[in-house]
């Protein structure tokens, strides 16, 4: 049996980067069941399954609460036996599920489908994905998230214009056929082949750096900073749900993203009706969405850079005044170009919130307990975040306008760039 102490050669290429490029495409497949891929068949489900857009609004509520109910099971599982069969079930579940919205005859059959897919969902994509890739990455783990984030944006630029493409020549349900065939053969070989759970298991150090030298255990007493010289101890660091919940930063982290996450869910959804519902063009929509999905391909990695040189709060709080001012260019512009401009500044929000909160989440909480922590981080978040679509659908209903919603979205997002100047990294002292 060979010795730990003898250290295995490196690897030309660190095996963290084939977890990263699992995560790109558990990513592209993701995008099929987003809420900006649903908004496109918004107006013909609504018409065809005769119901209003507010009552529509409740399918995404209910998604939302699922997958907020799942997040701590989740992380809990990701933090003792790793990704790779959780993203395989997850992945059959929602292409399975995909093909069966192509048969469905009535608004409760889509919204049993649609539920029972979302299952799937939080297995396959988002906490998984960059829990596995946090546990991988330290010095890196911007880049890194960025990297797979990037899938996101690589579907949208796309999707919009093919999915309103094929509805107009095909009807919706050929679009959601093809979402299902695509989503089988983008994730499920390539997670059952190269997730692994984490560095060491493979006899890896995180970045793919050497092991550490003696003397950087953490200290009994020593406070956690997020500052290069700590950081890599703060990883270390075994946080349990009590602990973290008992902590002021967990709370304000929670309440911040609550605030940015609440109106954006219902933004999402109802975007593409908006959009063609002030241009009198479905295929203007599109474009916008499309605008949308590129500063998701380009500005992802930006942001990533920024986080690995930038103190995270600061990050973050830049990101949130940034969408909140290009919201309202939007929303009170009379014509195309500050629309176009408003929402790719939006856009370049949107990006960081894909980078971002992942990693103020590692930073502060470290790797390795970083499922369970982020897990009941998600359930109060995205519990609380489910009233978001129907929020704007009922107001939507009353008022026959996206004005006011969108205004509160932008007020939702300063608030919580306020609160970024408030946290700080958690102080965990030995017992």
């Amino acid at each position: 049996m060979m010795s730990e102490d003898v250290q295995r050669p490196r690897p030309r290429i660190f095996y963290g980067w084939y977890i990263v490029g699992v995560g790109f495409l558990a990513n592209t497949a993701a995008v099929f069941s987003l809420s900006s891929t649903l908004g496109v068949f918004l107006k013909p489900l609504t018409e065809d399954l005769g119901v209003s857009r507010g009552v529509f609004s409740l399918l995404r509520s209910g998604e939302s609460l699922i997958s907020a109910s799942l997040s701590p099971l989740v992380g809990s599982m990701m933090d003792r036996h790793g990704g790779r069969w959780l993203m395989t079930f997850g992945a059959v579940v929602v292409g399975i599920g995909l093909l069966m919205l192509s048969q469905v005859e009535a608004f409760w059959q889509f919204l049993c489908v649609r539920w029972a897919l979302h299952i799937g969902d939080a297995f396959m994509a988002y906490l998984v994905v960059n829990v596995a890739i946090s546990r991988w990455f330290i010095r890196k783990r911007g880049r890194a998230i960025a990297f797979s984030s990037m899938g996101v944006g690589f579907a949208k630029i796309g999707i919009p214009i093919l999915t309103a493409s094929v509805i107009a020549g095909f009807g919706w349900r050929m679009a959601w056929a093809g979402f299902g065939i695509l989503t089988l053969m983008l994730v499920v070989g390539p997670a059952a082949v190269w997730m692994r759970r984490r560095p060491e298991d493979m006899g890896l150090r995180p970045d793919g750096e050497s092991a550490p030298s003696e003397g950087t255990s953490l200290s009994k007493g020593k406070d956690q900073r997020s500052t290069p010289h700590h950081q890599t101890l703060a990883e270390e660091v075994v946080w349990s749900r009590p602990e973290a919940v008992r902590t002021k930063t967990f709370w304000l982290i929670v309440t911040c993203l609550i605030f940015a996450n609440i109106g954006a869910a219902g933004l999402n959804l109802h975007l593409f009706a908006y959009v063609s519902d002030t241009s009198g063009s479905e295929m203007v929509a599109a474009s916008v969405l499309s605008t949308l999905a590129f500063t998701q391909i380009v500005f992802p990695l930006i942001w990533g850079f920024i986080a690995e040189r930038v103190e995270i709060r600061f990050a973050l709080m830049i990101k949130f005044l940034i969408q909140a001012s290009g919201l309202m260019l939007a929303v009170t512009s009379g014509s195309l170009v500050p629309l176009y401009l408003g929402f790719f500044m939006y856009g370049i929000g949107i990006s960081g919130g894909m980078v971002l909160p992942d990693i103020l989440w590692a930073h502060y909480f470290g790797r390795l307990s970083l499922g369970s922590i982020r897990g009941l981080g998600l359930l109060m978040i995205q519990s609380i975040s489910a009233v978001g679509p129907p929020f704007f659908g009922f107001l939507f209903d009353i008022t026959g306008s996206y004005f006011l919603p969108f205004t509160l979205l932008s007020a939702a997002l300063t608030i919580s760039a306020i609160l970024c100047l408030v946290m700080r990294p958690p102080t965990k002292r030995a017992a």
